[in-house]
């Protein structure tokens, strides 16, 4: 059975993973370009404590708070 650190785990891997998708949608960057930038910012520091945001949101922001990263 998974415990709640589990299932905790996999949603932050999987909000990452479409935050990455997300800026290289609207950014219409490669996705391992995506990947570098979104490691790259404050938002990946924060993640862990940013429950039920959704990715597009997030990606927008980061896009917005920190344009010297593109």
């Amino acid at each position: 059975m998974v415990d709640k650190k589990q299932l905790e785990e996999i949603y932050k891997q999987n909000l990452e993973n479409d935050i990455i998708n997300v800026i290289s949608e609207i950014k219409g960057i490669d996705l391992r370009k995506a990947f570098d930038i979104y490691y790259s910012s404050k938002l990946a520091e924060q993640i862990y404590g940013i429950e039920n945001m959704d990715a597009k949101y997030l990606a927008e922001d980061l896009i917005e708070n920190e344009p010297d990263l593109f």
